[in-house]
């Protein structure tokens, strides 16, 4: 019997990832099992997903969860009252449920004819018992639909990429079923790392005074929502359109605006400029 060749994912040319991250990522595709990736907002959880979905030549299939969403809404829906609209109106084709019949998310990753990426993006936003519902259909990749006697099983198993920011513990019996990985926010070497994957030709003292910047406002005490990845990028690339000293940067922080998204914080910070912030 001719051996199927081993998926890898070794990061991509935007998405860099450290060596945990990258062999607990390929251990939960090597075993079938979806992966939980947990951890501040800003760690690149959501990004994972599309990265490994990029590099393997797979398409990505999103669901987002909000604090309304129910397990059901990611297996089908049945559309009971298109069906009495279209009987009252006399429509063919009424005795034919399938048609109203429409799939969720992890019901098209199932369906689909070929391997995918699912993304459950934020599965900490929904009610306590939201994993505990999908026990079954991620364990065995498969689910009934009783208005039409049929199981939809996944034609190939899905890789599944659970994210969490941590709001809430997820259940037991759900983690038991799923790989586990908590990435820590980068350190400055790997921040580095990250910057120059999206700015290789980025000026020295540009990158120097930005990321001692940024760490430095990280590091204040009793902010709200400290600055992530995204806005750091954000934010280099205002102050490279800006042309801005380097030397200005860290006594002044520019545009702090893009690195700080409530007003608590930004009043925080120029408080803590005035008392002489930035590193020496």
């Amino acid at each position: 019997m001719e051996e199927k060749k081993t998926m890898r994912f070794s990061g991509s040319s935007t998405y860099i990832a450290d060596d945990d991250l990258l062999q607990v990522t390929n251990i939960a595709m090597a075993l079938g099992k979806p992966l939980v990736i947990k951890g501040e907002p800003g760690t690149g959880k959501t990004e994972l997903a599309i990265a490994i979905a990029e590099s393997l030549g797979m398409p990505l299939i999103t669901w987002s969860i909000k604090s309304t969403t129910k397990a059901q809404d990611g297996l089908y829906h049945y559309d009971v009252v298109q069906r009495l609209y279209d009987s009252q109106l006399g429509e063919e084709g009424v005795d034919n449920i399938a048609q109203y019949i429409h799939l969720g998310k992890l019901g098209e990753a199932f369906s689909a004819d070929e391997k995918v990426v699912l993304l459950i993006d934020e599965i900490d936003k929904a009610d306590l018992e939201f994993p505990n519902d999908l026990l079954w259909e991620l364990d065995k990749m498969e689910f009934y639909i009783p208005e039409t006697h049929e199981t939809v099983k996944a034609k190939e198993s899905p890789i599944v990429i659970i994210t969490s920011n941590a709001e809430k513990e997820l259940p037991d019996a759900f983690l038991r079923r799923c790989v586990f990985h908590y990435i820590d926010f980068p350190d400055d070497v790997m921040m580095r790392r990250i910057v120059l994957a999206h700015y290789p030709d980025i000026e020295e003292r540009l990158l120097q005074s930005a990321l001692a910047a940024f760490y430095d406002v990280r590091e204040i005490r009793g902010l709200h929502k400290k600055p992530s990845t995204s806005e750091l990028l954000d934010w280099i690339r205002a102050l490279r359109y800006s042309g801005i000293e380097e030397s200005r940067i860290e006594k002044e922080i520019p545009f702090a605006g893009v690195l700080l998204k409530k007003n608590e914080d930004l009043d925080l910070l120029y408080r803590e400029k005035h008392r002489g912030f930035g590193r020496k």
